[in-house]
């Protein structure tokens, strides 16, 4: 197989990933939080353990930071989400970096042409 054929055949495969991780991708950061609750009698608000983990996404926007609360039947894929955003920037670095390659190498090509 050519060079060439092959480069074709991994910059196609990660296109493939790529599409595949932006149709799930979520974008911010987990938090977890713990809190007592309304009820005074309650275990929480003396030496017993608060209530959670309830689940939030924080993410950066215009208005500041924004949290928002994720129900616990949304959970597991919110977090599927949150990892597939990761995953998808770090492809996305890697055709950034094979679209330089091949920038460079063809205007390298052009060069050595008389």
């Amino acid at each position: 197989m050519q060079k060439s054929e092959k480069q074709h055949e991994q910059r196609t495969e990660l296109l493939q990933q790529i599409q595949a991780l932006a149709q799930v991708a979520i974008f911010g950061n987990a938090t977890e939080s713990y809190r007592t609750c309304g009820n005074p009698g309650c275990r929480c608000h003396r030496e017993g353990p608060k209530h959670g983990p309830h689940l939030y996404i924080s993410f950066h926007s215009e208005k500041g930071t924004r949290n928002t609360y994720v129900p616990k039947a949304a959970q597991q894929t919110v977090r599927d989400g949150l990892e597939a955003w990761k995953q998808l920037q770090i492809r996305l670095h890697e055709l950034a970096e094979m679209n330089k390659k091949h920038a460079l190498d063809s205007a390298r090509q052009q060069d050595d042409e008389p």
